[in-house]
């Protein structure tokens, strides 16, 4: 059996970084406490029986359930130490610091250290690391486009009275007719898959675009809407090897974003407090323009953070080439 690589044993990839357990405890607590704004109400919602359009979005629609966006993590390459430290022994992609580890970070002994076991986590994630990196780097690499209006949701519902209904407890700000018209005078430039999967089959033929699973990594650019929402996709999915404060950054953005969205599609959200982005006139245009490009600049910075992040991980797997970090890495 070929001898296993260790992350580890890579040299010059990161510098360890050492937190002791003052230091890191009022991290997880003001993590903990930025995720409740959020999580608590959806939570009182769903126990009620109870729907929100805009903000039960982030915890239904993408797969980070609230409790495990609760847990913090300081990310790859820091080592935690003290007697909280010890629980986390047992989180899945944890281990105990090595001894080479604890002296580097001057942990005394009998004092509980540990760091997030990377090797462990590439052997399981490796291609979903890779794939990540593909698109983020790919989607920072492009040019923006501003041209889409939001017509995406517009195109969800297009016709649907033939179809199933996308949100039944939710009123056409313009009815279904008006609707229909709108999508039929604008052309339809969706770039994102996950939303053009949600067309109605009477809109599909109508985007000028055909995006697919298959082209995805070349398709996404930085103005899309739903591209700069699932940043937050790929934090969480590379979680513990980002930062927690990092993977909030990208939700705070979704959630934002996702607000945004709604208000420029073609739901009536007045009584939720949502004032409508009329994009199907040339001042909600402009408007939505406007509020796209600020997000597109915001959503930027954040794949330059998450690729900063990932560097030293992506750097090993360069190293280690076509030899996979376990055996199992190559599946």
């Amino acid at each position: 059996m070929p001898r296993r690589t260790s992350l580890g044993q890579l040299q010059g990839l990161s510098e360890l970084v050492h937190l002791p357990q003052e230091d890191w405890l009022p991290r997880q607590a003001a993590h903990q406490q930025r995720v409740r704004h959020y999580s608590e109400p959806y939570l009182a919602r769903r126990s009620a029986g109870r729907k929100h359009p805009v903000e039960d979005f982030l915890f239904t629609y993408y797969t980070q359930k609230p409790g495990q966006l609760l847990r913090w993590h300081a990310g790859a390459g820091v080592v935690l130490s003290g007697p909280e430290a010890a629980e986390r022994s047992g989180w899945k992609y944890y281990r105990p610091a090595d001894d080479g580890e604890r002296a580097a970070a001057g942990i005394p002994g009998g004092t509980a250290a540990v760091t997030v076991d990377v090797d462990s986590f590439l052997r399981d994630r490796r291609p979903a690391v890779e794939f990540a990196a593909v698109i983020l780097a790919g989607t920072a690499g492009r040019p923006a486009q501003f041209g889409c209006f939001g017509l995406h949701e517009w195109a969800m519902v297009y016709r649907q009275d033939k179809f199933e209904l996308r949100h039944e407890y939710l009123q056409l700000r313009l009815g279904s007719e008006q609707t229909d018209q709108v999508v039929e005078d604008n052309r339809i430039r969706c770039s994102h898959f996950d939303a053009f999967r949600f067309y109605t089959p009477d809109a599909v033929p109508l985007n000028s675009l055909a995006p697919s699973r298959e082209n995805q990594r070349v398709m996404e650019q930085p103005g899309c809407l739903h591209a700069n929402m699932d940043l937050y996709k790929w934090a969480y999915k590379l979680a513990p090897l980002l930062p927690s404060e990092l993977v909030m950054d990208c939700f705070e953005l979704s959630w934002r974003i996702r607000t945004m969205d709604m208000q420029a599609s073609p739901y009536d959200l007045g009584e939720w407090g949502y004032p409508p982005i009329r994009i199907e006139t040339p001042e909600g245009k402009a408007e939505y323009v406007e509020q796209q490009r600020s997000f597109a600049a915001e959503s930027q910075e954040l794949r330059a953070r998450l690729l900063h992040e990932l560097a030293p991980t992506l750097q090993a797997l360069t190293l280690t080439g076509a030899r996979s970090l376990s055996p199992e890495g190559a599946q």
